[in-house]
C-alpha cells in the first residue's frame, strides 16, 4: 500500500481583493523529499507557503495532511503536524543567545516557567551535533553572520519535530561555500527522514539540490516535475513566459579618454592594502572574492562611509578623499547597498520620497520642498527605470525586489552620477526583473558615460555585465579578467583558486 504524501494541497484559490493569489493551484509534497518552489516576485510563492503554515486560510480547496483533510489551518496545528518555515529574516530572537534561541519554544510547548539550563545546553549541543556544525552557544544572534543565523534557525525547527522545513529563499544572503553547506545539511535532514520546501529563483541551486521542481506564474501552476526533466532555459521560460536574451556588454572604446575613477595604492584600514584601480567613463568593471576579501570596504571608503582610508584618490583627474557621504555625492560618486532594506530604501516613505533624498538641494533649495519639481523629475525617473507600480506616490515597502532595486538606482541618477558603485546589483531579484535591471545598467553606462564597479557573487552576473572583472583575495586584487578570457568557467576557476588560498 502506498504510502500516503504528507500534505497535499488540492485546487487551492485565494484572493486579496480583487486579486487573485493562488489560482486552482493543486501541490503534493512528499515525506523526506527536496522538493522546489519557482517563480518571480508576485508569482504566488509567499501566498502559499501562509497557507501551507496556516497564517492564511485558503478561499476555495482542501488541504490533506497524512491523507487525512485538515478543516482549519491555523499555525498551531500546522506546527503540531510538524511543518516549520524559516523565513529570510529566520524570525529569531537577536538580543538572545543561540542556546536562549533555541531552548525557549521547547520549554513553551511544555509549559516551564523557568529553564533547565544544563538540559537547555545539552539540547542545543546534541541538534547541532546532528547538524555537524558548531555554534558558540553563549554568543547572541545578532552577532551571527547569516548562515550562522540560518543554522540556529534550521537547528530550532528540529528541536521542535519537524517533518517538513519550508526553506524561504535560503541562500541570499550566503556566500558559495555557506551553500555549499547549506546544502549538505539539507541533504542531511532528508537522510533522517525531514522534507524540505526550497523556495527560490536562482536556477542552478534549484537544479543541484531539489529532486522536483515546481513553477508559479501569476497565482497559477504552469509546470511541475523531476528535476531532471529541466534545465535552467525551461525554467526561465516556466517562470516569465518567455525565453531571456542576455549578451554580454562591450565597453564603447575609451582610448586617450580620462579615467572617471582612480585608486592609487589605496589602503582601508586592516581590510585592504595596495589598491590600484582605473574605471573609465562607458565602463562596467566588476570585482570578485569570497567574503572577507575587502571588496565592501572599497565601496564604503570610496563612498566616504569609512574614515580609515589612505592613498590618493581621483574623479575626473581631480584628487577627492570623501570623509563622508555628502561629500562623495558632490564629486559624483553613488552607492547602492547590498541589503536595500536596511541600508538603502525608507520603506514607509514614497517612491518620490525615496528617490530624491540624496539630491535634496536641488529640490529644497531655500529649505522648502519645490514639489512640483521633485514629482516632474521622479515621474521621469520612474518612466526610464521601467518601476512597475500604481504611482510615485506608493510606499517603497510595498514593492517587489526588483522594483525597489530600480529606485534605489534610479535615486542617483537624479543626482547626475559619475561614478556608481553596485553592490550586489540583484541580489533578491527574480529572474525576469534581473535581466531587465541588467539591461538598464547596460544602457545608462553606454548612454551617461557611467563608469560603474558592480561587486557581485554572482559568476554569471559578471561575465554578462561587465568588461573587465577584479579579482581579490585577503584585501589585495590577485588578477583581472577581459576580453575573451572573461568567462563564467574562469572567474569559477579563479575563486576555486582562492579557496584553496592560492592567488586568483
Amino acid at each position: 500500500m502506498a504510502t500516503a504524501p504528507l500534505i497535499e494541497l488540492r485546487n487551492i484559490s485565494k484572493r486579496f481583493g480583487g486579486v487573485r493569489a493562488l489560482d486552482d493551484v493543486s501541490l503534493t509534497l512528499d515525506a523526506a523529499r527536496i522538493h522546489c518552489l519557482a517563480g518571480e516576485n508576485g508569482s504566488g510563492k509567499s501566498t502559499l507557503i501562509k497557507i501551507v503554515s496556516g497564517v492564511y486560510q485558503p478561499d476555495e480547496g482542501e488541504i490533506l495532511i497524512d491523507g487525512k483533510p485538515v478543516g482549519k489551518l491555523d499555525p498551531a496545528t500546522s506546527i503540531a503536524h510538524g511543518v516549520q518555515v524559516i523565513y529570510q529574516d529566520f524570525s529569531l530572537f537577536p538580543t538572545l543567545t543561540v542556546v536562549e534561541n533555541l531552548a525557549l519554544n521547547t520549554f513553551l510547548r511544555e509549559g516551564k516557567t523557568r529553564i533547565d539550563w544544563r538540559r537547555a545546553r545539552k539540547m542545543a549541543r546534541d541538534v547541532l551535533a546532528r547538524l555537524d556544525v558548531t555554534l558558540d552557544l553563549d554568543a547572541t544572534v545578532e552577532t551571527l553572520p547569516a548562515a550562522g543565523r540560518q543554522i540556529v534557525a534550521i537547528a530550532r525547527a528540529m528541536l521542535a519535530d519537524a517533518r517538513l522545513i519550508i526553506m524561504d529563499e535560503p541562500t541570499t544572503t550566503l556566500t558559495g561555500r555557506e551553500v555549499e553547506r547549506l546544502f549538505r545539511i539539507v541533504r542531511d535532514l532528508q537522510a533522517d527522514g525531514i522534507a524540505t520546501l526550497f523556495v527560490s529563483h536562482k536556477m542552478r541551486e534549484m537544479l543541484e539540490i531539489s529532486e522536483r521542481l515546481t513553477v508559479f506564474r501569476n497565482g497559477k501552476k504552469v509546470t511541475e516535475g523531476p528535476i531532471s526533466d529541466y534545465d535552467e532555459r525551461s525554467i526561465t521560460r516556466a517562470m516569465t513566459g518567455r525565453d531571456l536574451h542576455q549578451g554580454h556588454f562591450i565597453a564603447p572604446d575609451v582610448s586617450g579618454r580620462e579615467p572617471r575613477l582612480e585608486l592609487r595604492n589605496v589602503t582601508v584600514g586592516d581590510k585592504a592594502q595596495g589598491i590600484n584601480l582605473t574605471l573609465m567613463p562607458g565602463e562596467i568593471v566588476g570585482m570578485s572574492g569570497l567574503i572577507g576579501a575587502g571588496r565592501k570596504a572599497i565601496a564604503q571608503a570610496i563612498f566616504g562611509l569609512r574614515g580609515d582610508m589612505s592613498g590618493e584618490m581621483l574623479v575626473d583627474g581631480k584628487p577627492v578623499m570623501p570623509k563622508n557621504v555628502p561629500e562623495a555625492i558632490a564629486a559624483g560618486i553613488a552607492y547602492v547597498p547590498e541589503d536595500r532594506l536596511s541600508e538603502g530604501l525608507f520603506l514607509t516613505r514614497s517612491i518620490r520620497d525615496n528617490a530624491i533624498v540624496s539630491s535634496l538641494s536641488r529640490f529644497a533649495p531655500h529649505l522648502w520642498l519645490d514639489a512640483e519639481k521633485a514629482g516632474e523629475e521622479t515621474h521621469k525617473m520612474f518612466g526610464e527605470m521601467a518601476i512597475s507600480a500604481p504611482g510615485i506616490d506608493v510606499p517603497v515597502g510595498t514593492l517587489s525586489g526588483g522594483n525597489a532595486q530600480r529606485v534605489m538606482i534610479g535615486r542617483w541618477l537624479m543626482t547626475d552620477a559619475r561614478v556608481l558603485i553596485l553592490n550586489g546589483p540583484t541580489v533578491g531579484v527574480d529572474v525576469g526583473s534581473k535581466e531587465q535591471i541588467h539591461g538598464i545598467i547596460q544602457d545608462l553606462t553606454r548612454n551617461n558615460d557611467l563608469a560603474v564597479l558592480m561587486i557581485s557573487d554572482d559568476l554569471p552576473e559578471l561575465a554578462a555585465n561587465c568588461n573587465r572583472v577584479l579579482c581579490m583575495t585577503e584585501g589585495r586584487i590577485t588578477g583581472e579578467l577581459a576580453g575573451d578570457a572573461l568567462t563564467e568557467e574562469a572567474l569559477d576557476a579563479a575563486l576555486s583558486n582562492e579557496k584553496q588560498g592560492e592567488p586568483a
